[in-house]
């Protein structure tokens, strides 16, 4: 794909109105498949990666399989000991294929849980497949594969939940519709961190434990490698993938996705205007060529910035807020609540759902059986691979992105006629 020409378009009038045609497009899907789910309303899942994050996948959907009323199609991971570990947990088959999955014509959503590099492909083949699809986030590695996604979802009309697990908290959604009825005014800015701290290495480093490690006989190193350019095997890159810009965008894809996607959904927001990514190597040069603390500043066409805090060498956090010109609105950990200059409060939510996987699965669930709206659609995922790409192509270049709309894709913003006024918001 030439990543030069636009593969799709997604408006903010759409965006707003909960995927317009998209989410129609959705709904007929999820109906199609309730015909097809047999009386018994029974779900079967297919796994595709279950290290780590894909063994939380395992984990959570064997909690679910009662109340849910859930079935196992077959589990592929590239290292067949991996996939028959978790093959054996779900009494079903291993493969070290992930097309041996998708070729199961009973199931009815996989799950991808693998590198980045890897998730768009994955997710594209399993739409052509016919499966709708759980994908871990980020959607994909970078826009174009997004993009990509978006298109071919377009074609086939199958539905995709991008992991971004706390889309299951209501705390966002209900924001929004509390800025929307004017509780804080006219928004301004927002903010929002990860931060965490290591001690003897850093962020995602397993030594001494990976150091000098061989292949391990059953592991297809080809296969995990993918469309990432060719290396012969390295353990630091196998169980350290996210310090490596080949296969993650390290603080930004993997932590700031969970956060800017809260204000996003929360400011109602699609494409920044113009991005900065601020930070480095600071801490642990130990063969990473992401940075191991990292801050990003987005500007958004409808008159606001959002910063995003996110140094892995304290853990001090700064307030989660939203801030309007009649007031200001704090998340909390069981809700929000807003409040004037004075402190007075103008109006407080309680939450219902949580920032967890299993709500996030059944969510999905919910909408093939019914049509439920999902929690984290592709558009909401879109925006999410643009704004973090953005920041990350902002610190690799020096210099601030800013997004051509008429092309559909990030450029060096001194490049654009940019408005310094909002713009419009429908």
């Amino acid at each position: 794909m030439d990543a030069d020409q636009p593969v799709t378009s997604v408006s903010r009038r759409g965006f707003l109105a909960a995927g317009g045609a998209a989410a129609s497009a959705m709904a007929m899907s999820a109906k199609s498949y309730a015909a097809v789910l047999g009386a018994n309303d029974r779900i079967r899942i297919g796994f595709i990666g279950v290290g780590g994050m894909g063994g939380g996948h395992v984990r959570a959907c064997l909690g679910l399989k009662e109340s849910n009323n859930l079935e196992f199609g077959g589990v592929a991971d590239c290292w067949k000991t991996r996939a028959e570990e978790a093959a054996a947990k779900l009494g079903t088959r291993a493969y070290t294929d992930y097309g041996d999955v998708l070729d199961n014509k009973d199931i009815d959503y996989v799950t991808i849980a693998t590198p980045e590099h890897q998730h768009s492909k994955m997710t594209i083949a399993a739409m052509d497949a016919g499966k709708a699809v759980y994908c871990e986030k980020p959607m994909t590695h970078s826009i174009p594969q997004a993009q990509a996604v978006i298109k071919k979802q377009k074609e086939t009309k199958l539905p995709i939940q991008v992991g971004v697990q706390g889309m299951s908290d209501d705390s966002y959604s209900s924001a929004a519709q509390a800025i929307e009825e004017g509780v804080i005014g006219q928004v301004v800015q927002a903010q929002i961190e990860y931060v965490r701290r290591y001690d003897t290495q850093g962020p995602w480093r397993k030594r001494p434990s990976v150091e000098g490690r061989p292949q391990p006989d059953d592991l297809n190193w080809k296969e995990w490698l993918g469309d990432a350019p060719k290396t012969d095997w390295n353990a630091h890159h196998y169980f350290e993938w996210r310090n490596y810009s080949q296969y993650s965008g390290g603080i930004c894809t993997d932590l700031f996705i969970h956060r800017i996607t809260r204000i996003m959904k929360a400011c109602k927001l699609l494409y920044p205007r113009r991005v900065v990514g601020m930070g480095g190597i600071w801490q642990w040069d130990d063969g990473r060529d992401l940075p191991d603390n990292f801050e990003m500043i987005c500007e958004y066409p409808r008159g606001m910035t959002v910063y995003v805090l996110g140094t892995m060498s304290n853990r001090v956090k700064i307030d989660h807020l939203i801030r309007g010109y009649r007031g200001t609105l704090y998340f909390t950990g069981d809700g929000w609540v807003a409040k004037d200059k004075d402190g007075k409060i103008l109006a407080q939510h309680k939450k219902t759902g949580a920032e967890d996987i299993k709500l996030h699965h059944t969510n999905l669930q919910n909408h093939l059986r019914n049509g439920e709206e999902l929690k984290c659609p592709t558009e909401l995922g879109l925006a999410g691979v643009v704004a973090v790409n953005m920041a990350n192509e902002s610190w690799r270049t020096n210099q601030m992105m800013g997004w051509d709309r008429e092309n559909e894709k990030m450029v060096p913003a001194h490049t654009l006629d940019q408005s310094q006024r909002p713009e419009a918001t429908a």
